[in-house]
Formats: C-alpha cells, structure tokens, sequence
C-alpha cells in the first residue's frame, strides 16, 4: 500500500522483498526521508505492481518465492528502464555482475546501513529523466534505446542489459575519452569500488560481440585514461 500523506512529487519506490522484518523497517524508514513506498512480496506481485504504478525506483530482493530476482529485473527491462537497487544477502562478485548483466543499476549487500541505503537512492533518482533519440548511429553500429535493439550492418547483436547501457554510454560520446571512473559512474552508480576491474570485463564482453565477429576494432584503449568509442564505429 502506498503512503499518500507524502507529496505526490516524491520519488515512489516499490521494495520487493518477502522478508517481513525487511518491509517493516523501509516502511518505517523511507517514508520519512522523503520517498513515497509500495510493497510487494512476490515477483509476481513486483512485475504486476510496477506496470500499474510505474515507480521512480525498485528495491528488490533477489531471493522471492516465486522466482529470482533477475527474471523481475528482466521482466521490467522488456519495457521499463527504472531504476532498480538490488538488495541481497548474496555477495559475491559473480552474483553482482549476473544481477547487473540482468539489467540491475545499484547492488547493496544484506545488513546495510539505512545512510548507505539513502544515499544510493538519492543517487539514483538525481538521474532524472533522460532525452533518447529513436536511434543512435555512429558508423556502422546502431542502437534503439526505446527497443534495446542494437545491430552492426544489418546484422542484429543480442546484447545483455548491462551491456547494452555500457554501449549507449559510449555511442553517446563518440571520440571522446572516457574514464573507467567515468564509466562505473554511469553505469553502475556506486555498486563497485572503483579498483574493481568490471569496466574492463564489460568492454572485453561487448568487444567479442560487437567487433570481433565483424572483423573490426571500435572500442580503443587508451593507456593509462580508459575508453573510447571511434567515430566511425570501427569502419572507415
């Protein structure tokens, strides 16, 4: 149940978790520090809630009843970019990069700290919303940002969620260097400490899917900088 005292400015969070002790502590918590709450218990629940309230944020859990959490951020990724913040008692490294190759922003670790938690949420909704064309062309790469669609040529590249935000990220900025800071910030907010190498991972995965099959290198290293995305996608 929402909390309609709060304006109805305030950012709506939708927290998808089956622990009750969870759900009463953010309902306690979050409501006076400015955010508007609605709950769900199940992934069914979470996907049904969304589409009908279509929140500012999702705090979910990875560990429902019903399905993972990933299979929920999937299901909101066919047709919704909202932010979503993983909670989870899962903390590895390889359970972080499957939640955000799903299509998960943020990633806070079971107990957390109700400032942390605060803090990347306000991070989160500073994004505001953002200005897509319909398609993104530098050289031969094209990308549907609406569609999560990609191709290189007339040839269509099945991209994860993360890689997908990691290619929109450079095609944005075609020829400019950029970051691994830059890139982290972007792409996962504060979920990685910036000595974590999933930067380069992820430029190494999209290297294999968007270049190597085509015979081509667009993603440049610069040493010792980061990043850059050719302006001519690869191709003269």
């Amino acid at each position: 149940m929402a909390h309609a005292e709060l304006e109805a400015t305030s950012p709506l969070v939708l927290l998808v978790d089956d622990e009750p002790q969870i759900r009463r502590f953010l309902r306690a918590t979050l409501p006076s520090r400015g955010f508007r709450l609605v709950e769900a218990a199940s992934g069914e629940e979470a996907l049904s809630e969304a589409a009908a309230r279509r929140p500012d944020l999702v705090l979910l859990d990875l560990g429902l009843p019903d399905m993972d959490g990933q299979k929920v951020i999937a299901g909101l990724r066919e047709w919704s970019r909202v932010p979503v913040l993983v909670l989870s008692v899962r903390g590895s490294e390889p359970d972080k990069v499957q939640a955000f190759n799903a299509g998960a922003d943020d990633y806070l670790t079971k107990p957390f700290g109700t400032g942390e938690l605060l803090a990347r949420l306000r991070a989160l909704t500073r994004r505001g919303p953002v200005e897509r064309p319909t398609v993104l062309e530098v050289g031969s790469l094209r990308l549907d940002p609406a569609a999560y669609r990609v191709w290189r040529d007339d040839t269509e590249i099945e991209l994860s969620a993360k890689e997908f935000t990691l290619l929109e990220v450079f095609m944005r900025q075609p020829g400019t260097v950029l970051t691994r800071l830059e890139l982290l910030e972007r792409g996962w907010d504060m979920a990685y400490e910036t000595r974590s190498n999933v930067v380069d991972v992820y430029v190494r995965y999209l290297r294999e899917k968007i270049d190597r099959p085509f015979g081509v290198e667009s993603i440049e290293t610069v040493r010792g900088v980061g990043y850059r995305l050719r302006v001519d996608g690869g191709r003269g």
